[in-house]
């Protein structure tokens, strides 16, 4: 919006030379990044405030660490305020005209919806259950599988690749749909079906991780933040043509918008931390979670650094595997691996203290993220 004014109609109309730096990617990112930060900051007293008013409480699990039984009240759903951050400094410092934009937009939206439906039915309930597993995954496979079809849509227009990039392996580059069967009649919808499975996969799998990781105060936004600094830096280099060339990346100019939807992300979770410390003035709720979640996936698969992810997010893919070993151990042999899952509870069972925990694993996510980046260059 602010794009559109600023440079396609006040530049382009009365030549003002001030104006251009409005083109500038790296500017309107930095622009946005503030923004959300900013709005974030500014307006978080009051949507505190009013989640208060209207006794929006987090509900305590019973069977979780004692301690955190007086966090109990604590006003949830304050992934609002994170979700308002990241899309309105999108859409005031983008392209609007670019659609890879407005399906991040409007994948964060779909995620975040379910994570509103969650939260709204707990408080509802005044207990820590909200919608059941099968119904959340439910929804998180349709707004998955909608994004799936139309960067199906982009790829037949030329402006997306289905093919994967593999770290470390620069010349392995497999196709995800079966291109011998796109000729043969009636059975072309099916050449897509492993393309949409593994988009399905990577962002129900990254929406579930967050969602997991956010046990802590600040555990989940501080990862985020890090996260989506290294998406920033990723988005920015495979839409950029000398950088994608030298590092042969996809060429996927259109993506380089994107840039400004990471940007947006780091302001907003830097913004949101400032309440969500410890000891915390407010949870992000499903609503935060899943959409932050769903909002990382969605970049990923964009930009085609799916395969990449597991070390962009190492800490949410850590969470996630500690709950699916510890259910499977005790379904399959009756025993716990952990002494209890996610694994930043059983670092809180050894006796750590909860911001130990905390600051540990954003060291140990930096360093995942770190690392990802190298991989670009290491092929």
């Amino acid at each position: 919006m602010l794009y559109w004014l600023l440079y396609s109609y006040i530049f382009r109309h009365f030549n003002l030379g001030p104006f251009r730096i409005f083109r500038y990617l790296t500017f309107r990112t930095a622009f946005a990044s503030l923004t959300a930060m900013f709005m974030a900051l500014i307006i978080g007293p009051a949507v505190i405030r009013r989640l208060r008013e209207f006794q929006i409480g987090q509900y305590i699990r019973e069977e979780g660490p004692r301690s955190h039984q007086k966090k109990a009240g604590t006003p949830t759903m304050g992934g609002l305020l994170i979700v308002v951050s990241i899309l309105l400094p999108t859409v005031l410092w983008s392209d609007l005209s670019n659609p890879f934009v407005w399906l991040a937009v409007l994948s964060t939206l779909g995620f975040a919806a379910i994570g509103f439906a969650d939260d709204y039915l707990k408080v509802v309930h005044k207990q820590n259950l909200g919608l059941n597993g099968r119904s959340k995954l439910l929804f998180q496979t349709l707004v998955s599988f909608l994004v799936a079809i139309f960067l199906i849509m982009m790829q037949a227009s030329g402006e997306y690749s289905t093919h994967l990039m593999v770290p470390f392996l620069k010349r392995v580059r497999p196709d995800l749909v079966v291109t011998s069967l796109m000729h043969i009649p009636h059975l072309w919808p099916i050449a897509f079906l492993p393309f949409i499975i593994f988009v399905i996969f990577v962002l129900v799998g990254s929406s579930n991780a967050v969602n997991l990781t956010d046990g802590l105060d600040g555990l989940a936004i501080g990862c985020t933040l890090i996260a989506a600094g290294a998406l920033t830096v990723l988005t920015y280099l495979s839409g950029h043509s000398v950088f994608s060339d030298y590092l042969e990346l996809q060429k996927m100019p259109m993506v380089g918008e994107l840039t400004i939807f990471c940007g947006a992300m780091v302001g907003a979770s830097i913004g949101f931390l400032w309440y969500n410390t410890h000891p915390a003035e407010v949870f992000m709720g499903d609503v935060g979670s899943l959409a932050l979640g769903g909002a990382i996936g969605t970049i990923a698969v964009i930009i085609k650094q799916e395969l990449l992810l597991p070390f962009i997010g190492g800490i949410f893919v850590i969470e996630a595997l500690s709950v699916i070993i510890q259910v499977g151990s005790y379904k399959m042999r009756g025993k716990r691996v952990f002494l209890m899952a996610p694994i930043h509870h059983h670092f809180e069972q050894l006796g750590w203290s909860e911001s130990k925990v905390i600051v540990r694993f954003w060291i140990l996510s930096l360093i995942f993220a770190l690392f990802a980046l190298t991989t670009l260059k290491l092929r």
